[in-house]
């Protein structure tokens, strides 16, 4: 079976780039800096059910995108999780977090509604991640 992303991820998050193993997606609510890494992997649910090697390529992945999202304005703290409760494909969040933000200092996940992006601040942000993405080996 082929990758295909979840309905709810696609409605939920920009696309942002591909990078070697993920794609890489920016959570439409402008409160948080938070990106979704989808393992481009059909039919992961969990981490361990990548191969090795592409487990090994995700966690750089997410390490790189975590410097980036900690070193954005305004961001306090990285939040890295992987739940699946709603969506069961994998998914890894990288939610930038800041000290008064709208759920702090309890999670991010259905807290309340989104607050989308403008064309114009969604834009902003997706070419700096897509152009942190294309440097990546």
């Amino acid at each position: 079976m082929a990758f295909a992303l979840d309905p709810r991820l696609e409605a939920d998050t920009l696309f942002v780039a591909q990078s070697r193993l993920c794609d890489v997606r920016l959570m439409n609510d402008s409160r948080y800096r938070w990106l979704v890494l989808v393992p481009r992997v059909a039919d992961a649910v969990e981490l361990f059910d990548l191969r090795p090697e592409d487990g090994q390529q995700a966690w750089k992945e997410v390490l790189a995108l975590g410097s980036l999202v900690g070193g954005l304005p305004g961001v306090d703290k990285v939040n890295i999780g992987a739940l699946g409760n709603m969506v069961r494909q994998l998914h890894i969040h990288i939610v930038g977090r800041h000290v008064g933000d709208p759920a702090w200092p309890g999670p991010v996940w259905g807290h309340s509604p989104a607050t989308p992006y403008s064309s114009d601040e969604a834009a902003a942000l997706i070419n700096r991640v897509a152009t942190f993405v294309s440097s990546l080996d």
